[in-house]
């Protein structure tokens, strides 16, 4: 996800973060080579990935609903699936640089650990409790020490990380007076007040402040800024606007070598038809232009950017299509385009299925899941709550165009999260590479983190 630090990949021993070094200059040759699953030759953009089902191995004492019942998930041939762990209500997930995994649990205000061990089931205990909805992890190193950042609903938090710790160590708080549900204008009401961050190789750090809600004017003048990110330097000081216009900004992470960073972000629902085109839908809310308006949205984000919520939107029927798209005028609170001139805004990067909620964003920079794909971004979609047809829950790749620093074609990793009358059994929310190979899910719905990795060869 967002963390500077040596974890152990598919093909070996890898960086997930531009200044981090490896701990290995011969990485061993990789055990499963995606190309026997169908994957194209190098250089080409692939269109499909040949996905299989394979039933999720449940140890014995994990049984608990879902799985009192047998469940497949749809994954790259040449791998397995296990629940690895329960953890109920698992949101954010980071591992540390020796291997223990930290999950947070907002709706029970504590971060839990799991620490693997050999030949058995990992151990799951409590790292932290008695937190405000606690939301992301970032391990990060300065100077030789290896710090944990937290994000709660009004603050962030840090402590050094010790190996092998089994309770948080003494909490140095960085940023405090972020806006909550306690805000008295709201009345308890803050639709996304869980916080998410990340920390740069200046040692500054981010925080997304979501919405309060779908579209309201009341967020582009408060103090700070909702639907926007903020910076503080490493003391919690010097707090500026970096950039605004997004609604809900989920998965914060640099792509690796570069200082840029990317989010995923969530868009608003219920649109109104935008185009006052004589076709009599204008102003009104209608389920088919709904569904697919206006796209989620997987960007890059510059300093001092304006990305457009809640004044515009992106057009995904443009001749760009998903790539780039142009802004339209929010009928709501932008109709006349005095708000906002959408054209001089910023467009997001890449366009992602209208409603699909993604959350976690994890970047790879040495082929992990696929010697043709160096660098890519994996984004776990939480799933859809007002489409006509349900979409999200799943977990897709986007491999990377190094020369354009771009996205290409999505390609999906992991389905089957919806069960033949299209109800849901879970939910993913946050995936991270995981030590020995193969990577993690996190599941909030079911209450469980999957292990997915390649299969032994003979």
């Amino acid at each position: 996800m967002r963390r500077p630090l040596v974890l152990t990949t598919f093909l070996g021993l890898a960086c997930l973060q531009a200044g981090c070094k490896s701990n290995s200059t011969n990485a061993p040759e990789p055990s499963l080579s995606l190309r026997d699953s169908g994957v194209v030759d190098a250089g080409q953009q692939p269109v499909s990935w040949n996905l299989q089902a394979a039933q999720i191995q449940v140890p014995e004492g994990m049984r608990g609903a879902p799985f009192d019942v047998p469940h497949s998930l749809n994954i790259p041939s040449g791998m397995s699936v296990a629940v690895w762990a329960r953890v109920p209500g698992a949101r954010f997930i980071a591992f540390s640089p020796e291997g223990t995994l930290l999950v947070s649990v907002p709706g029970q205000n504590k971060v839990m650990q799991v620490r693997p061990r050999e030949g058995q089931a990992p151990e799951v205990t409590q790292w932290a409790g008695g937190l405000g909805r606690p939301h992301d992890l970032v391990f990060h190193e300065r100077d030789g020490q290896v710090w944990v950042f937290l994000s709660e609903k009004d603050r962030v938090t840090r402590s050094r990380w010790t190996p092998g710790e089994t309770a948080r160590g003494t909490v140095e708080t960085v940023v405090t007076g972020l806006p909550d549900a306690s805000l008295p204008e709201l009345h308890g009401a803050y639709g996304h007040e869980l916080k998410n961050l990340a920390v740069d190789s200046q040692h500054r750090v981010y925080v997304a402040i979501a919405s309060t809600c779908n579209v309201c004017l009341g967020d582009t003048t408060s103090d700070p800024l909702r639907g926007a990110i903020y910076r503080w330097d490493w003391s919690g000081g010097s707090r500026e606007l970096f950039a605004r216009g997004l609604r809900n900004a989920e998965g914060l992470a640099w792509e690796p070598g570069t200082d840029t960073l990317w989010v995923a972000v969530n868009n608003r629902d219920n649109t109104p038809y935008p185009f006052d085109d004589g076709t009599g839908q204008y102003g009104k809310v209608i389920p088919e232009y709904v569904d697919n308006h206006p796209p989620e949205a997987l960007t890059s984000v510059r300093q001092g950017g304006h990305y457009g919520w809640p004044f515009c939107n992106s057009n995904p029927d443009s001749p760009s299509g998903l790539k780039h798209m142009p802004l339209d005028r929010d009928y709501n609170l932008n109709r006349d385009g005095a708000k906002a001139d959408c054209a001089a805004l910023d467009k997001t990067d890449q366009g992602i299925q209208a409603h699909s909620a993604p959350l976690g964003l994890t970047f790879f920079d040495h082929g992990e899941l696929n010697p043709e794909w160096k660098r890519g971004a994996l984004v776990a979609y939480h799933g859809s709550w007002n489409r006509t047809e349900r979409t999200g829950y799943k977990v897709t790749v986007f491999p990377w165009d190094l020369a354009t620093h771009q996205p290409m074609q999505e390609v999906d990793l992991v389905t089957g999260f919806k069960n033949p009358d299209l109800s849901v059994w879970g939910r993913p929310v946050d995936v991270a590479l995981a030590p020995g190979g193969g990577f993690i899910v996190s599941d909030d719905a079911a209450g469980a983190l999957y292990r997915i990795a390649p299969t032994a060869r003979p």
